[in-house]
C-alpha cells in the first residue's frame, strides 16, 4: 500500500477553521499553564531539579551542577541550563523552576501535531496533538518538574524529523535538513538524561529495520552528517566537565547507565508488570480506541514507495521502549513517557480512518470506565484515605485532597458524556477535542489539589510559618539537616544546609569533598554546642531523643514530621 493514499486520510471529517484552531490554541495554552505558580514544590525531584539550576545561577559555575552545594553528576546540564536562565531572567519563582518540563510539554503537543500535518494533512495534525495533548500520563509528567518532559520533548523531535524526512515527496535537500535536525534533537535529549536519548532511538531503528528487512532507510540517516552534528552539540559538555571532574566519567557513564539497568543498585526494582497498570491509566482517555486499533497500527499501515512506514516505526518505537525499562533493573513510572508521542501520532491516524459508527461503539466503554472509576472515588475515597493515615499524615489534607480527585474523575466522565453526545451527532472532531479537553482540565485538577498535601511533602509550609514568625533567617548563620534531608528545603531557604549522618544519592559527592558535610552526630553536637547561633531541622523523634539528652535547642516551628530549632 503506498504513502500516497495519505492526502485521502485528510480528506475525511473536517478540520478547524482558522478561527476555531486559533480559539483551541489559546484556551489549550491557558489551561496548560495555569497552575505552575500555585503548587510549592514537593520532596524529592521537584526540590532536586529547582535547586541544582538555583545554585549555578548563583555561583555562575555552568559546567559542574551541584546539589545543596556538593558535586551532583547523575544527570546532564541542559535542563539546569534552561531552569538557571529562566531564574536569572525571571526570577526564582515556582513557575520558572516548572516552566522547562511544562514548556516542553506544551511545545511537544504542537510539534505532533505539526508532523502529523506534514505527514497526512491537517486532520491527522489536529487529531494526533488532541490525542497527546489530553493523555493523562503526558499531561501528568509535563507538570511535574523532572528531568522527562525535557527527553521526551527531544526525542520525539528527532523522531518526528525522522518521519518527515523519509516522505516520499522529501526532496533531498529536504531530507538531509531534517535528518541533521534529527540528530540535533537527539543530542540535546542526551544533554537533557543521558545515553538514554540515543540508545533508545538507535534500538528502535535497528529493531524496525530487523522486522521489515529494509536496511535502505540506514543509507538516508545522513550518518557522517549527522553524527558530526550530534557530537558538536552534545560533546563539548561532557568533555569539560570530565576535564574539571575525574570522577565524572566512571560515575555518569558506569554506574548511572549501565549498573542501573543491569541492577537493582537505585532500590527502584519492579516486577516485569510495573508499567501495565501505568499504562492502562496513563493512556486514558484514549484506552478504548488503543485496545480496539493496537494490532490495526501495524497490519493496516501504508508503506512509502522507499520502503517506509512511519506508522510501524511509532510502533516498534513505543513498544522497545515499554520493554526496554519493563526488563530493567531501575524503574520509576515516568520512564515510560517518551513512547506517548509516538502512541499519539499513530492513535491521531487511526482517529481519521476509523468508522464514525464504530468510534461511537468504542467511546461507550471509555464513558463505562469513566463513569465507575468517578463512582468508585466518590464512595471509596474516604475510607481508603484513612488508612494512610498516621503521625506523619493528617487526615485533612487527604479529605481536601479528595474533593479535587472527585470533581476530576466527574469532569472526565462529562467529557467522555460530551465525546459520545458529538460522534452520535456525527461531529468526531468536536469530539474528540471534547475528549481532549475535559482530559486535560480533569489532569490539571489532580495536580492542583495535590498542593493541599504540601504540609507533609514540602518544606515550604514551615519554612514560611518561622519566617512570618521570625524574619528571614540569618544566611551566615549554620544550618545543619540531621540524619535526613529534604530535596525543597535549600530552594526555599535559598541557600545550602550541612547534612549530619545522611549522604543518600550525594554519598559520590562528599567522598570528592568530605569537608561539605558532617560524618557523624559526634562532630555536629561539638560544632553546635560550640556556636553562638545555629539552626538545625531534623525528624520530630530525632527531636525528641536529643531533647531528652539535653542538648540546646529552641524550637523555631515544626509541622507532621519535622522541626527545625535554632541553637539559642
Amino acid at each position: 500500500m503506498s504513502s500516497a493514499a495519505a492526502p485521502a486520510v485528510a480528506a475525511a471529517p473536517s478540520a478547524l477553521t482558522r478561527r476555531g484552531a486559533i480559539i483551541l490554541l489559546l484556551v489549550f495554552t491557558a489551561i496548560w499553564f495555569s497552575n505552575l505558580q500555585y503548587r510549592r514544590l514537593v520532596h524529592p525531584d521537584e526540590g532536586r531539579y529547582a535547586e541544582i539550576p538555583r545554585e549555578m545561577a548563583a555561583s555562575g559555575d555552568w559546567v559542574t551542577p551541584r546539589l545543596n552545594g556538593i558535586k551532583y553528576f547523575e544527570k546532564p546540564a541542559l535542563q539546569y541550563w534552561i531552569t538557571a536562565a529562566a531564574y536569572s531572567i525571571f526570577g526564582v519563582h515556582h513557575w520558572t523552576a516548572r516552566l522547562w518540563p511544562a514548556l516542553s510539554g506544551f511545545l511537544g503537543v504542537l510539534f505532533i501535531g505539526y508532523v502529523g500535518f506534514r505527514l497526512g494533512g491537517p486532520l491527522l495534525g489536529l487529531y494526533s496533538a488532541a490525542v497527546l495533548g489530553g493523555c493523562a500520563w503526558y499531561v501528568l509528567n509535563a507538570h511535574i518538574l523532572t528531568l522527562d518532559a525535557g527527553v521526551t520533548f527531544w526525542m520525539s523531535v528527532g523522531l518526528g524529523c525522522l518521519f518527515i524526512a523519509q516522505r516520499d515527496d522529501a526532496t533531498p535537500t529536504e531530507e538531509r535538513g531534517w535528518m541533521l535536525a534529527a540528530w540535533a534533537a537527539l543530542a540535546l535529549a542526551v544533554l537533557s538524561k543521558g545515553l538514554i536519548g540515543v540508545v533508545l532511538p538507535g534500538a528502535a531503528m535497528l529493531l524496525y529495520t530487523l522486522l521489515r528487512r529494509d536496511w535502505s532507510l540506514w543509507r538516508r540517516l545522513h550518518l557522517i552528517g549527522g553524527l558530526l552534528v550530534f557530537l558538536a552539540i552534545a560533546a563539548p559538555w561532557f568533555v569539560a566537565v570530565s576535564l574539571r571532574n575525574g570522577e565524572f566519567f566512571d560515575f555518569f557513564f558506569i554506574r548511572e547507565h549501565f549498573a542501573r539497568f543491569l541492577t537493582s543498585e537505585a532500590h527502584r526494582e519492579g516486577a516485569w508488570w510495573y508499567f501495565v497498570p501505568i499504562f492502562v491509566a496513563g493512556i486514558l482517555p484514549w484506552l478504548t480506541v488503543f485496545l480496539w486499533t493496537a494490532r490495526r497500527m501495524w497490519t493496516d499501515a501504508p508503506v512509502g514507495r522507499n520502503g517506509f512506514s512511519w506508522q510501524r516505526f511509532a510502533v516498534v518505537w513505543s513498544a522497545f521502549i515499554f520493554v526496554f525499562f519493563s526488563v530493567s533493573g531501575s524503574k520509576l513510572p515516568s520512564y515510560i513517557l517518551p513512547m506517548f508521542p509516538a502512541l499519539a501520532l499513530t492513535l491521531g491516524w487511526q482517529l481519521t480512518v476509523v468508522p464514525q459508527t464504530t468510534l461511537a461503539r468504542l467511546t461507550l466503554p471509555l464513558v463505562a470506565i469513566m463513569g465507575v472509576i468517578a463512582l468508585i472515588v466518590i464512595v471509596a475515597y474516604t475510607p481508603l484515605a484513612s488508612r494512610f493515615v498516621d503521625a506523619r499524615q493528617p487526615l485533612e489534607p487527604l479529605l481536601e485532597y479528595g474533593v479535587w480527585l472527585k470533581t476530576a474523575c466527574v469532569v472526565a466522565f462529562a467529557g467522555g458524556a460530551m465525546g459520545l453526545f458529538y460522534l452520535r451527532s456525527g461531529k468526531r472532531t468536536a469530539a474528540i477535542l471534547s475528549v481532549s479537553l475535559t482530559a486535560l482540565v480533569a489532569a490539571m485538577l489532580v495536580l492542583t489539589g495535590h498542593d493541599t498535601l504540601a504540609e507533609a511533602r514540602s518544606t515550604a509550609p514551615i519554612v514560611s510559618r518561622i519566617v512570618a514568625a521570625n524574619g528571614p533567617l540569618r544566611a551566615d548563620v549554620p544550618f545543619y539537616t540531621v540524619r535526613m534531608y529534604d530535596q525543597t528545603l535549600p530552594y526555599y531557604l535559598g541557600r545550602t544546609v550541612t547534612q549530619v549522618e545522611h549522604y543518600d544519592e550525594l554519598a559520590m559527592g562528599i567522598a570528592s569533598e568530605p569537608d561539605k558535610a558532617i560524618a557523624t552526630e559526634a562532630e555536629w553536637l561539638r560544632r553546635w554546642n560550640a556556636a553562638e547561633q545555629a539552626y538545625a531541622i531534623m525528624q520530630r523523634d530525632e527531636y525528641k531523643r536529643l531533647q531528652d539528652e539535653g542538648v540546646p535547642m529552641r524550637e523555631l516551628g515544626r509541622d507532621a514530621r519535622r522541626v527545625i530549632v535554632s541553637r539559642r
